[in-house]
């Protein structure tokens, strides 16, 4: 079978969007110790089922919710339907383990899909392909319920059935599990590993038939396959390889993405861990991930009583701020291909500036991310453009600044003196006549 991929159309307007919301929300919440506490606490399904009985988050606003993303300038939420603990969000008719059962008895990924309507906000889900609460996905509960492999497999098909086909359009499906099958030393047996095939393929043929403008991410750790639209990077922005080794894989994707949390450790939410990434950390994320090309997909947890925390809600605000004024740079844009450099380094070399293009207009964009960069920055143009004039805007307030066309116009000299940069990230258009 040929396997499907996300439509030109949908691909495009998802590299464009470059920024979104990561959202794990679930019966972990109530505990407050991330989205693997079932796991790594060894809780038996009968222990941890019992959380649903208090699970009313009653100050849950979808509409809240959706504006908090708008102000931080995110584009898209992608929410989890179901993590690894079985839990839906959703009300799924194929199973009773869900949100629409507990006191709270309310949809809220429907909600979040009326409100994105609303904001011209897209909503994507992640969904688990482990499932340690199914009767048929671990061997010990196949063992006591009799069911079959096959009957876990229909089970997770017919839920992405249901999430294509009940909230409307659809950004992004993140798929999540599959590294016990790309990674055989992470499989944890008896908890994660699966005991037959995934049936990946179909169940990616499936989502780009019933949501073609939709794109798939598998966060596999690995090469991407048939029908995978984006190539994922958890923890690092593309080429780097620094959280547990998981991002080896070379980029073999136009689209690429990094999801990043907000706090030091973990996505769902987690009651002692009270350090937030800095504004100036999180900006140099955003604009180091579109400079090679990739979205930042950047995670909340929200606690058990459905809010997002107020020190994220803070980082998210500042760093919408900064786009209000700078996103010019990263909306629309795709890896830079200038080669920047001090004017001192051979082979040419900088630190703290880093480049985009507009996939429309032709500009590019200098980003200056390190207080101590030079104020001189050289330019060399890439291949087939040569500057006969050039100019350059800081988009901070419009003003020209200093550029030079060296080199009979294969290079260029920008000036950007201290007192001209941003607390945070100062962005320069570059516009080659």
């Amino acid at each position: 079978m040929a396997v499907k991929q996300a439509s030109a159309e949908g691909l495009a307007r998802y590299q464009d969007d470059r920024f979104g919301m990561f959202v794990h929300w679930g019966l972990y919440s109530l505990i407050g110790a991330s989205e693997w506490v079932m796991f790594h606490r060894r809780m038996t399904t009968s222990s941890y089922e019992a959380l649903a009985l208090d699970f009313a988050p009653s100050r849950f606003d979808a509409e809240e919710f959706v504006r908090t993303a708008v102000d931080a300038g995110q584009r898209y939420i992608t929410i989890t339907s179901r993590h690894h603990d079985g839990f839906s969000m959703y009300d799924t008719g194929l199973s009773d383990y869900k949100v629409t059962r507990t006191r709270f008895a309310r949809d809220p990924i429907a909600e979040l899909a009326e409100a994105c309507g609303r904001h011209d906000v897209r909503l994507g889900f992640y969904v688990s392909l482990v499932d340690w609460h199914h009767p048929a996905y671990r061997e010990t509960l196949r063992a006591r319920s009799g069911l079959a492999w096959s009957d876990y497999v229909g089970f997770l098909h017919g839920q992405v059935r249901e999430l294509c086909t009940n909230y409307g359009a659809i950004a992004e499906f993140w798929l999540d599990g599959y590294w016990p099958v790309s990674w055989p030393w992470l499989r944890f047996p008896n908890w994660c590993a699966p005991s037959g095939d995934f049936k990946l393929e179909e169940l990616l043929h499936l989502i780009h038939t019933l949501q073609p403008d939709a794109v798939v991410m598998n966060n596999s750790h690995s090469t991407p396959g048939p029908g995978e639209d984006v190539q994922g990077y958890e923890g690092d922005v593309p080429g780097e390889n620094t959280n547990l080794d998981l991002n080896g894989t070379p980029p073999m994707r136009e689209a690429l993405e990094t999801c990043q949390t907000l706090t030091s450790e973990g996505y769902g939410f987690q009651k002692h861990n009270h350090h937030y990434r800095s504004p100036s950390e999180l900006v140099t994320t955003l604009v180091r991930a579109a400079s090679l090309g990739a979205n930042l997909l950047l995670n909340v947890g929200p606690t058990a009583e459905g809010e997002i925390t107020a020190p994220a809600r803070d980082r998210l605000a500042q760093l919408g701020a900064w786009l209000r004024t700078n996103g010019e740079g990263i909306y629309g844009t795709r890896a830079g291909t200038l080669t920047l450099s001090d004017g001192t380094s051979d082979p040419p070399a900088i630190s703290g500036v880093v480049s985009t293009r507009s996939a429309q207009a032709g500009s590019h964009y200098v980003h200056i991310l390190d207080g101590a960069a030079p104020t001189a920055i050289l330019i060399d143009l890439p291949p087939g453009q040569h500057a006969e004039s050039a100019r350059a805007i800081l988009l901070r307030d419009e003003d020209e600044l200093p550029l030079e066309v060296l080199g009979d116009g294969d290079s260029l000299r920008l000036t950007v003196p201290s007192e001209r940069r941003d607390g945070l990230a100062t962005t320069i258009r570059v516009d080659v006549m």
